[in-house]
């Protein structure tokens, strides 16, 4: 018996041991380690028999839940991946909807689970079995965080009218072209906070905590204040002071919601209540030209770093909200990958990325054989990563990249002090269609270049004091060989290429 209880200690000193080194995922986010892939519970492990695009049980196919996606989590432990971000997994509107299943977006309860998600052939309820899931990733000592909406679906507005905003006629305010769903209420009269907004958030809260999830990404944080996450963010940590909170805000972003009802929070009014991330100023990446602008976005996000120290960015180059890098070509998709992978940024992949799924399908606004929604069409943006339709699982389409996104992601993970903790460095370059950067240690500088021209080759030369015979010079990322001569890089780029070096700054002649 008294072996026993000696067994049963060090086996619970163990896993909280374990628990404590997995759980402090604000550690891993605050010094940029954070590889981050997003997947949408309902169509990740989904099996798609016919291959129309859909999940449709009348097609014996194979919905996604939590259970079938646990089986997968492996994979992305093998590559490289520390952290799961896991799309809305709340009951989605059936009113008023876009797409046949509901937009993940469409948020109808606050602390109930889709029974999309629920794998009906066994007793346990979704929520267990979410739970199952939570504890899958962390025995891989994988973190998990889960999207928190924004927004209520019409369906929730029709049934608690009082949460939520009025327009003159009365009715739910729709909040920019959301036409989807309804802006909460987050102000009384007296402009003292709305008590049946804040509590609705705090059971989300003790749902996400009590499934196990490690911490929230805020769809839209910026329409709402800060006292209020202030208030949300405190009420989390009073139960776990390691839960992380991820703005969906950057720097450039105008005001999503009308400016009469809803006043923009800033990204540093966001951090000082208490959010430890936020996106970077990447979401319009396909509009840069010059290297003038890459420079401004790298400069702005860098300062307010500096200025909220201990806070991070996550790279926003390509998410659900962006069009598939691959549609552009081969050469971008290298460069999202690169960028993504060498800034001082926690790296972020949406599912679908390292396949080179280009978004488009073939059911693409069509109108629909089945619907569990009012929408009678397969509603997308096309292009676009499909939240609203019971879609089947991404497609391999450029099986190839995957080795270079692997190589990639290795990097990053061999390179992780210099990346997160050197000193980062804007490089001249003699072509404003280009742009440059370097971040060097004691013992390395890593050197990135690209081209932001999508027609023509570029001519570059970029000025390093440590390209010299004298010192090692490694090619990362290149399809061609470039010119090292007195401290200069010279190179050819083909449109929207980005090359990669490393140099060692240990003396070759020493050695």
């Amino acid at each position: 018996m008294k072996r026993r209880l000696i067994i049963t200690a060090l086996i619970s000193i163990l896993l909280i041991y374990q628990a404590q080194a997995r759980e402090n995922i604000r550690e891993v986010f605050k010094n940029n380690k954070a590889v981050i892939h997003t997947i949408n519970i309902r169509n990740f492990a989904a099996v798609d028999k016919n291959l129309d695009g859909l999940i449709d049980p009348k097609d014996k196919d194979t919905k996604g839940t939590f259970l079938n996606a646990k089986e997968k989590l492996q994979t992305l432990k093998n590559e490289g991946i520390n952290t799961i971000y896991v799309l809305p997994i709340t009951p989605s509107g059936k009113l008023k909807a876009l797409g046949t299943a509901g937009s993940l977006y469409a948020m109808d309860s606050f602390n109930t689970i889709n029974p999309q998600l629920d794998d009906e052939n066994n007793s346990i309820s979704a929520f267990d079995e979410a739970k199952e899931f939570i504890k899958t990733a962390h025995e891989l000592d994988l973190n998990v965080i889960l999207d928190l909406p924004s927004c209520g679906s019409y369906d929730l507005s029709i049934k608690k009218p009082s949460w939520f905003i009025l327009d003159k006629n009365q009715e739910a305010l729709i909040p920019a072209d959301w036409t989807d769903v309804r802006l909460f209420k987050v102000y009384n009269k007296d402009k003292t906070l709305y008590d049946e907004t804040l509590n609705n958030f705090k059971s989300f809260v003790d749902m996400a905590q009590n499934i196990g999830f490690d911490g929230i990404r805020a769809d839209v944080a910026a329409i709402k204040p800060k006292e209020f996450w202030k208030e949300v963010i405190t009420y989390a940590r009073s139960k776990n002071e390691n839960f992380l909170f991820l703005a969906e805000a950057s720097l450039e972003w105008s005001n999503p919601a009308p400016q009469t009802v809803s006043k923009y929070t800033s990204v540093d009014e966001l951090l000082e209540a208490g959010f430890d991330c936020y996106y970077g100023s990447w979401s319009d990446f396909k509009n840069i030209k010059t290297k003038e602008e890459f420079d401004r976005k790298i400069q702005n996000n860098l300062k307010n770093l500096k200025k909220n120290k201990g806070k991070s960015i996550m790279a926003a180059f390509a998410t659900h909200d962006q069009q598939a890098p691959i549609l552009r070509g081969k050469n971008y998709w290298d460069m999202i990958l690169w960028l993504t992978t060498t800034l001082p940024v926690n790296s972020y992949f949406l599912d679908g990325f390292s396949q080179g799924d280009d978004f488009t399908y073939p059911y693409e606004n069509k109108k629909a054989k089945n619907s569990q929604t009012d929408d009678e069409y397969y509603f997308v943006h096309s292009g676009m990563f499909d939240i609203f339709n019971m879609t089947g699982p991404i497609r391999n389409k450029h099986p190839e990249l995957k080795k270079k996104y692997l190589k990639a992601i290795n990097f990053k993970e061999r390179n992780i002090d210099l990346i997160s903790k050197g000193k980062f460095k804007i490089l001249e370059t003699n072509n404003e269609k280009v742009f440059a950067y370097s971040i060097t240690d004691k013992d390395r500088e890593l050197i990135v270049f690209g081209s932001l021209d999508e027609n023509q080759n570029q001519e570059v030369n970029i000025k390093s004091k440590y390209l010299s015979k004298d010192y090692l010079f490694s090619l990362i990322n290149t399809k061609m060989q470039p010119k090292i001569e007195k401290n200069h890089i010279k190179a050819t780029l083909e449109p929207l290429e980005i090359q990669v070096y490393m140099v060692s700054l240990a003396k070759t002649r020493a050695m």
